[in-house]
């Protein structure tokens, strides 16, 4: 059975990638990813928040009693007295490369135009295969017009682009007026792949402590409904590849979203919940299914489902709202 698959200008063994995780800070956990399977790997994120941190106490360190006497020079910390965030993470994509033979994919995170960008530089000198851009931005801002939020992301894929030559895939949320529009924007202006979707994690309220708290919620194979939809409306109108996040648990799931135009499916939610080692039990139903369906690659099926091939084209849009909000009431009646 042939699971080969194009993303991000690499030939992959399968469309089955691990998704950005605290799994990957292990490098043994990576390893493992590889026999178990996996085609590529995406590492954990570094964020926006880190970067600047370093800086803030580079700053601070350096001029810490620099007006007290001319002996203050003296208090200057030597480099290696302190724990570098970014550089610590391009190591670990070095050393990450040095294991594992499949490809290695560096993720930065971050929300506003600035000088982290710069740190997609250090990662391709690391080593990394690809970028994974994740653009994690809640506009709060009443008087921000949609425009110049939808700007400030192809303003940070542009400063990434002018810094790296590897291919660089962004990471972005479904929140936005007219989707097809920013993704052929995000294609335009020089995405290599788009990653369908990242999740906002929601904050909790601590009633003991009266804080707010982080709340992270594993998903559900009920989040792969809209990722599917996108990748279907999407699959060959742009020219960027199409990864599939959210939700995918099962063999069943993955094929959905290969069918529905996806190039790579990435597991995240599932491996934290099963383990590593689920990577071979899906890559084997999956060939399990194709054989008894009489697929030969997954070339054959990718897309065959998509709006542009699929017999009633409105069954992504609106067409089908009616047809299951009858479902639903039937099935409520006969309950």
């Amino acid at each position: 059975m042939n699971l080969a698959t194009d993303y991000l200008g690499m030939k992959l063994r399968t469309p089955i990638v691990p998704a950005a995780s605290p799994l990957s800070e292990d490098l043994d956990n990576i390893k493992r990813m590889e026999d178990a399977g996996a085609a590529a790997v995406v590492c954990y994120s570094l964020f926006e928040e880190q970067i600047r941190l370093e800086r803030y106490e580079l700053d601070r360190r350096l001029l810490a009693g620099t007006e007290s006497y001319p002996e203050s020079l003296t208090y200057f910390p030597e480099p290696r007295s302190f724990k570098s965030g970014p550089a610590s993470y391009a190591e670990h994509i070095a050393r990450a490369k040095a294991v594992v033979d499949i490809p290695v994919i560096a993720s930065l995170n971050g929300s506003s135009l600035g000088g982290w960008t710069d740190y997609a530089q250090q990662i391709e000198q690391a080593g990394a295969d690809a970028l994974e851009l994740n653009i994690y931005r809640i506009p709060t801002d009443m008087d921000q017009e949609a425009s110049s939020v939808e700007q400030g992301y192809i303003d940070i894929l542009s400063a990434v682009r002018t810094r790296v030559t590897i291919p660089v895939a962004v990471k972005v949320s479904p929140f936005f007026s007219n989707f097809a529009n920013m993704a052929k924007r995000l294609d335009e202006a020089g995405a290599d792949a788009l990653v369908l979707f990242n999740r906002f994690y929601q904050p909790d309220i601590d009633l003991e402590t009266l804080e707010v708290a982080p709340n992270v919620l594993l998903s559900t194979p009920m989040a792969m409904r809209l990722p599917l939809r996108w990748i279907a409306i999407l699959h060959g109108r742009i020219k960027a590849n199409l990864a599939a996040t959210s939700g995918i648990h099962r063999a069943t799931d993955a094929l959905k979203m290969l069918m529905a135009g996806a190039d790579v499916t990435m597991l995240c939610s599932v491996l934290l919940r099963r383990g590593v080692g689920h990577i071979a039990v899906i890559e084997r139903e999956i060939c399990e299914w194709m054989e008894q369906h009489q697929y030969d690659s997954v070339e054959q099926l990718k897309g065959s489902v998509s709006q542009k091939h699929c017999p009633d084209p409105s069954a992504f849009e609106r067409a089908q709202y009616m047809r299951a909000v009858t479902v639903s009431q039937e099935t409520l009646t006969q309950n």
